[in-house]
């Protein structure tokens, strides 16, 4: 199959839903030869920040001399952002290629009976074989749900297992309590490994230690209160940690806190025979890209993106609000999950906004419509119009904010990456 039918096989295979554990995964990659088993990860649980400390990783390690790679979900610009090697995507043949050895695969498997693999699963079947196939000397692997039972926990202990911020979040899938999403989280720490985990809640943070006890487990704790911020301001930061001072090329208050879980996680690293010199730290935090993340995509008026989409998020957008917007006029562009808990995140964002513009996310059956929720943002107290797509909400924004106002985009990181594009193409046609 070509790239197009390759993409076309992956969103069949939601029709088939999925079966609880990793039975599956498991028979599928056996039946692959186990390329799992030939590369050696980072593997990285959380609720918010995975995709920044992994940008952050990547763009040190590699700086490093290391070759790296990467796979994340979602993507914000490209599907094929999420697998990458060396900061080159997998080409459009690459990927074909591996769908078309997996989909011969299951065939065979369902034609014994046997459950059809999921999206993700066929998706991180192909990141196996392809990571096997660039021989990296690291790859960072993105949990896609909880831990324990993700299809990318069917790895052998890793050389590190990474612990971001844990919050509420996917509760139908991983519990109501703190403690029940921890847990599952928790799963990715298996023997022969080592753990660095971000600060967390004392919930958390007990069901981090004592996984880590059970499985012998040195665990290293990222404190980002001992960072002391020096300056900040929509387009970059600087902060000083352990008597050295640090520049970040990404703005909005929760990097700090990912930029120092990568930075304990490189020193771990070098504990355990990966030295990351501090030149190549400090040039791969300057120089880190990651986008959607408070992230300035135009300017007069100021229009930043930003994927807050749950309420851990939405308070960490509401700080950087509070620290580089205040005192500004704010209309914002807002599009969410009808699964999410929404209505909190409304609750902690919409009085900084004059008028909220709200979206449905294009093509996702998971979108809440655009009138639903700015009726939730009207019984909140906020004025708001719901706009008909993205490019009526990007024109509606530019009408209404003045060349010192600001235009924020955010909640889900799907309909991101289009907004960027159509708000790319109205600056380009002034």
């Amino acid at each position: 199959m070509d790239y197009q039918e390759s993409r076309a096989y992956i969103e069949d295979a939601q029709q088939y839903g999925s079966v609880l554990g990793l039975a599956n995964m498991k028979e599928l990659l056996n039946r692959l030869g186990n390329p799992q088993n030939d590369s050696r990860y980072i593997h990285v649980a959380g609720t918010n920040g995975k995709g920044s400390v992994i940008a952050y990783l990547y763009a040190s390690l590699t700086a490093a001399g290391y070759r790296v790679g990467r796979y994340i979900s979602p993507t914000i610009y490209s599907y094929r952002e999420r697998l990458e090697t060396a900061g080159e995507k997998i080409s459009r043949e690459q990927f074909a290629g591996y769908i078309t050895q997996i989909a011969k695969v299951i065939d065979t498997m369902t034609a014994e009976g046997l459950g059809h693999p999921t999206p993700f699963e066929i998706e991180t079947a192909a990141a196996f074989l392809y990571f096997k196939d660039q021989n990296c000397d690291l790859v960072l692997l993105e949990v896609g749900l909880g831990g324990n039972l993700d299809a990318t926990n069917v790895i052998a202990a890793p050389v590190l297992s990474v612990l971001v911020s844990i919050s509420i979040d996917h509760q139908a899938f991983l519990g109501t309590t703190l403690k029940e999403i921890a847990e599952k989280k928790a799963g990715i720490i298996k023997r022969g490994t080592a753990a660095v985990a971000a600060a967390q809640k004392p919930e958390a943070m007990a069901v981090i230690r004592e996984q880590c006890e059970r499985e012998g487990v040195p665990l290293y704790i990222a404190d980002p209160s001992e960072a002391e911020p020096i300056s900040a301001d929509c387009f970059g930061q600087s902060f000083r940690y352990r008597g050295e001072e640090w520049t970040l090329s990404l703005s909005g208050t929760c990097q700090i806190e990912n930029a120092v879980l990568a930075l304990n996680v490189m020193e771990v690293l070098g504990q355990r025979g990966y030295p990351v010199p501090m030149e190549a730290r400090k040039y791969g935090l300057c120089h880190t890209v990651w986008g959607g993340r408070f992230t300035v995509i135009g300017q007069e008026p100021l229009f930043l993106v930003d994927g807050a989409h749950n309420p851990a998020a939405a308070e960490k957008l509401r700080d950087s609000m509070e620290q580089y917007l205040k005192g500004r006029t704010i209309y914002f562009i807002m599009g969410v999950f009808r699964d999410k808990d929404y209505r909190q995140v409304i609750s902690l964002t919409h009085s900084y906004a004059k008028k909220i513009l709200t979206v449905a996310t294009p093509g996702n059956p998971r979108a809440l419509p655009a009138k639903e929720l700015a009726e939730a943002v009207r019984e909140a107290g906020t004025d708001a119009e719901a706009a008909g797509s993205l490019e009526e909400a990007v024109d509606k924004a530019i009408a209404l904010a003045g060349k010192d106002d600001v235009i924020l985009a955010f909640g889900s990181l799907s309909f991101i990456g289009e907004l960027t594009r159509i708000a790319g193409k109205k600056r380009e046609d002034k």
